[in-house]
């Protein structure tokens, strides 16, 4: 997870500095940007204020809570045990906004059949006003979605299932 006040840290030397904006990426994925100036994207406008670490989106309209279902497979004779899944999952690594698409009204990052490479950014997960893009940890084809788009995900919870083998 974060360091609030590693980041609080940042924040003060971005004030402190001619630099405008920092941007750092951690080995499993996460990325923070800090900017001292809007960045205007499409309908969402981000920003940090100096004050505080986090970044401000303006906000999404979307559908009312509900939970993706997710077709279940037909049962299996009680004689013969169902085979293991060979699909690979993708699990959010944090608590937070499930984001299909980098702003809304933009085309998903993925969507079932899509061929992702590893280290492709499939979603992204808003935490604490932070904009975090999720990479892919596969290589494969997106078989099963588990998320709704600009609804809460749990940590933990399975955001996609890829078949690795296509």
């Amino acid at each position: 997870m974060i360091d609030l006040r590693y980041v609080k840290k940042l924040v003060e030397m971005l004030d402190e500095s001619s630099v405008d904006s920092i941007e750092i990426s951690s080995d499993k994925g996460m990325k923070i940007r800090i900017s001292k100036t809007p960045v205007q994207r499409g309908t969402m406008q981000v920003a940090a204020p100096m004050a505080m670490p986090a970044m401000i989106a303006e906000p999404r309209q979307s559908p009312p809570a509900g939970v993706v279902a997710v077709a279940a497979e037909p049962e299996a004779p009680r004689a013969v045990a169902a085979p293991k899944s060979t699909l690979l999952e993708v699990k959010s690594p944090m608590v937070g906004t499930f984001y299909g698409a980098p702003e809304p009204g933009a085309k998903p990052y993925v969507t079932v059949g899509s061929t992702v490479k590893k280290g492709q950014i499939v979603c992204i997960i808003e935490a604490m006003k932070i904009m975090n893009e999720i990479e892919c940890e596969y290589a494969g084809v997106v078989k099963e979605l588990g998320a709704t788009d600009a609804h809460p995900v749990e940590y933990g919870q399975v955001l996609f299932r890829i078949d690795p083998n296509g």
